[in-house]
Order: C-alpha cells, then sequence, then structure tokens
C-alpha cells in the first residue's frame, strides 16, 4: 500500500495528520483559506483554517461567496490567487547598494525562499504551474528566483467537486482531473453518513508521507464515488473554448472588427494578467532613499495591457487598448504555442471573474470563430 500510486481512505483527522507531517518535514503549508470575502492562498496549519461549508458564484465580473449546506473543505472553484504569487512572487529584490562617503557597495539581495507544500492544488493549477516551469527553466535561460521556489516544492493536488461560473479546463484538456505533476492527489468524499478522502501517491516523498498517515485501503466503492464527482465536476463547466484550431483563427483574423468591439469595453486594468496563473511579464525597477545612501533594484509584475510594457525609444509599439487585448489573447492563445509548444491558457476562467466589464475570453474566440464560419459558408 505503499508504492507510488496506490489508493488509501483518511478522515479529517488524518487530513490534519497531513498538515503535520508537511510541517514536520519543513515545509510551509498553503493552501486555502476565506479572507476579505474570497478564498485566497496562504499558510496554514489546522484544517478549521480551511474554507468549509464555503463556496463561490463566479460568473463575469461576478464572484461572491456564499454559503454551502454541508461542511465540504473544497466545494469551491478557484479564487484570485494562484500558486504563481509564491513560485514567480510579485516583487523580488536584486540587489543593494548602500554609499558611505565616497564608497559604493553593491550587494546581491539574499533569495532565501521556504519550503513551500501547496495545499489543493487543482489540476488547472497544476497545468499552469507546467507552463511556467516550460517558460522559467525549460531552456538556457533559467530564471533562478524561480527555480529556488519550484524545486523544493511540495505539491498536494485536488480533483475537482465544484466548477465555476467561468471555468473551462475540459474544453482546454486540463481538468477537472488531475492526471500528473503532483506528489499527492486528493479527492473530498463527502455524504450524509462520512467526510472521506481518497488519497494517492505520485511521487517516492508522496509515498513516503501516505505511509506516515492513518489510513485504510481504498475500495472499489470510493474509487467509483471518486470518478463521479469529477465526472458530475465535467458535466458542470460554466464555459467552453471553441474545439477549432485557434491559433490559426486568430492569426488569420487580426483586422476583425471584433478586436475593436472588445477594445471598447476593456479598461486596459491588467486584472486579467495579474489573476492569470500562466502570464509571468514583468519589469525592473530602481528606487532610492530620499537621502541618496541606499537604493535597490527589484524585479515586479507588469502587464502587456500598460502602455509604457511596449515603450522603447519613440513611443509604445502598442498605444491602443485594441493593440494592446489582441496582444495579450493572441499571445495566450496562438503564438505561446509556437514559442513553448503550448496554449498559454489552462481554462481556470479568472480572466473572466476578475475583469470588471466581465470581457469573457471563450466569447471572444466563438464570435470570430461564428463569423469566420458564417462567411465560409455564404
Amino acid at each position: 500500500m505503499d508504492n507510488v500510486d496506490d489508493a488509501s481512505v483518511i478522515t479529517r483527522e488524518g487530513l490534519q495528520c497531513l498538515l503535520d507531517a508537511l510541517s514536520g518535514r519543513g515545509y510551509m503549508v498553503v493552501g486555502p483559506t476565506v479572507r476579505d470575502h474570497t478564498i485566497v492562498y496562504e499558510q496554514l496549519t489546522r484544517t478549521d483554517e480551511l474554507p468549509t461549508g464555503w463556496t463561490d458564484e463566479q460568473d463575469g465580473g461576478h464572484y461572491r461567496l456564499k454559503r454551502r449546506p454541508d461542511d465540504a473543505l473544497f466545494g469551491y472553484a478557484v479564487g484570485p490567487h494562484s500558486w504563481k504569487r509564491f513560485l514567480h512572487p510579485p516583487r523580488v529584490s536584486l540587489w543593494q547598494a548602500t554609499r558611505d562617503g565616497d564608497e559604493l557597495r553593491f550587494v546581491p539581495a539574499r533569495d532565501d525562499p521556504p519550503r513551500y507544500a501547496f495545499f489543493g492544488v487543482r489540476a488547472c493549477e497544476l497545468a499552469a504551474i507546467g507552463i511556467q516551469d516550460r517558460v522559467l527553466m525549460g531552456d538556457d535561460y533559467i530564471d533562478p528566483h524561480y527555480r529556488s521556489r519550484r524545486e523544493q516544492a511540495f505539491l498536494v493536488a485536488l480533483n475537482c467537486s465544484v466548477a465555476g461560473g467561468t471555468c473551462f479546463c475540459d474544453s482546454m484538456g486540463t481538468g477537472p482531473d488531475v492526471k500528473h505533476g503532483y506528489d499527492l492527489v486528493l479527492t473530498e468524499l463527502l455524504d450524509d453518513n462520512s467526510h472521506l478522502f481518497l488519497i494517492r501517491s505520485g511521487s517516492a516523498e508522496g509515498a513516503e508521507i501516505l505511509a506516515e498517515l492513518p489510513r485504510t485501503p481504498a475500495t472499489a466503492t470510493h474509487q467509483a464515488a471518486a470518478t463521479a464527482i469529477v465526472e458530475k465536476t465535467r458535466s458542470q463547466m460554466g464555459r467552453s473554448m471553441p474545439q477549432t484550431a485557434i491559433p490559426a483563427l486568430l492569426m488569420d483574423n487580426l483586422e476583425h472588427p471584433r478586436w475593436a468591439d472588445v477594445a471598447d469595453r476593456c479598461l486596459s486594468c491588467a486584472n486579467c494578467t495579474m489573476v492569470c496563473p500562466t502570464c509571468f511579464c514583468s519589469t525592473v525597477e530602481d528606487t532610492s532613499d530620499l537621502e541618496g545612501h541606499t537604493a535597490e533594484r527589484s524585479r515586479r509584475w507588469d502587464s502587456c495591457f500598460t502602455s509604457d510594457f511596449s515603450y522603447i525609444h519613440g513611443g509604445s509599439v502598442r498605444n491602443s487598448t485594441q493593440s494592446r487585448y489582441r496582444q495579450w489573447m493572441t499571445h495566450k492563445l496562438a503564438t505561446w504555442v509556437d514559442q513553448f509548444g503550448t496554449s498559454g491558457c489552462v481554462g481556470c476562467g479568472r480572466c473572466i471573474t476578475w475583469c470588471p466589464v466581465g470581457i469573457d475570453i471563450t466569447e471572444e474566440v466563438r464570435a470570430i470563430h461564428d463569423d469566420v464560419s458564417s462567411g465560409a459558408k455564404e
């Protein structure tokens, strides 16, 4: 029962033992909790910090928490945070400089991140981490800050029991079931008589930790219940991406009037890129104190929706909202494939939910697809 990928069943008390086992191995456990009327990722030590009995209501430009009729710990879709916040932080110090008289000293910034254990990683989020692995560690030019966090991270994945109103992972082939890339994976089994968690290991360290937990072998009934939960979630997707050759569709229609239509609604606020689990754009900035004694260079998140992002000598390359939105969407769904071999979208739906005006990436693709298709038929 201790081999990789053996299935067991644990109780909620066993789930606490899992948190304790991870903490005992020196991991900082980060998982979902309720704060500021949202479900966010923060450090956890106890299972009662999980969003017990909460679910989320999501649609374009709409997010609300509401109570469930049960005590599910993972009965929600995804919130505004992604694991990118911990692996590719919003701000990283690169170096500091100090001046003492005529002497100027440069000191590389210390980057000593904790060993993270991510608790409750959805299938779409695992896919997003895999995409960032490819972007930030997959070539000769490796981001050392990302690598130092990623290589020591432990991933406790979660098969989804709820699909949000803006989820479309099924049509992107990234969920709702977890297939690979995890150390442990959970499926919450909740009914009127019991509250259990089917658990499997996916790595040697995952198997070692699983062996430490109070557990019983999973039965065929447990396995069937877990499969039924995932299939029910698959049938509840709030959105779907058109099943067509999207890269060719977008790149062949760069002057389609739909781009102007979406630009009339887009605020260029960059919310979509901030909540996206795969966007990786950044910039570098220098700051100093008022007396000029200390200075720091740091890297922070940036967005292709800002006019300064494409600024070169003479002005911005993309100075209109239309050109910036088109750049984001065509890169995410088309040229990303040329660069990295996959789409840059995992179907989590965050960009739809957290867009203040409810712009829907699946709707935009569908509008161009349907218009082109109807024109071809004529």
